[in-house]
């Protein structure tokens, strides 16, 4: 092996990793690069993405609201990026990822919460299915709104035996919903310089707001339990 050849391996693993940091704090510099040198192949990165976070449950990591909202933005722009071909796309990723992750949930079963899969993140999963508990089927709707709850829900749902076909037409709904209000945003206040400069203020206030109604939902739910045990104890 040639003595330079450890060393061009190691740059390149520094630069890949570099390039995929990019994903959490230049993302926009990274997708308009991408359209600049490699033009179409951006339908395939943004694909990859929203399929991987979507359905590969210790996956949840990666960007998904930003994303969305960047591709709105860049959309915007004229730079290359078609919103008539990318939300499309955006949607069938996203849907395509809950049907895998629910059918390695069903697939897996309830070993899944017995902690002996190490690379399950148990913290999340018991947080999912307490949410997924409280909400009934409306909850894969409501979670594709939330980041890592989103990854986890489907695969809960295939551990859990829900059907698929309620499981299906709740998760194309809700990430119509999903895909269409966050590209939607980008492109009506991506390019605005307040918004711009703030970026990752902006993406988590959008989150923020997104997460408001199943906040607002889980207090009126503690309040009608908390009603119905009080009820319950007081003396007749």
């Amino acid at each position: 092996m040639p003595e330079c050849l450890p060393h061009f391996l190691a740059a390149a693993d520094t630069g890949a990793f570099h390039e995929f940091l990019r994903l959490f704090n230049d993302l926009p510099g990274l997708l308009g690069e991408v359209i600049r040198d490699h033009g179409p192949a951006i339908y395939a990165l943004l694909f990859g993405i929203v399929f991987v976070e979507t359905g590969i449950v210790i996956m949840p990591f990666l960007p998904g609201d930003s994303l969305l909202f960047v591709v709105g933005a860049l959309s915007a722009e004229g730079v290359g990026l078609r919103l008539e071909l990318a939300a499309p796309l955006l949607w069938l990723a996203a849907v395509l990822g809950d049907n895998l992750n629910w059918f390695i949930g069903r697939r897996i079963g309830p070993a899944a919460f017995t902690g002996r899969l190490p690379l399950l993140n148990q913290r999340h999963l018991e947080k999912t299915r307490a949410f997924f508990e409280r909400h009934g089927s409306k909850a894969i709707i409501l979670a594709r709104f939330v980041p890592i709850v989103r990854t986890c829900a489907p695969f809960v749902a295939g551990v859990g035996q829900m059907r698929w076909s309620r499981f299906f037409l709740a998760s194309a709904l809700g990430t119509t919903a999903w895909v269409g209000s966050f590209t939607l945003l980008g492109r009506l206040f991506g390019g605005l310089p307040a918004v711009r400069r703030n970026f990752t203020l902006v993406i988590v206030a959008i989150i923020v707001l997104s997460v408001l109604p199943i906040v607002i939902e889980w207090w009126r739910s503690s309040r009608r339990s908390a009603r119905a045990g009080s009820d319950s104890s007081s003396p007749k």
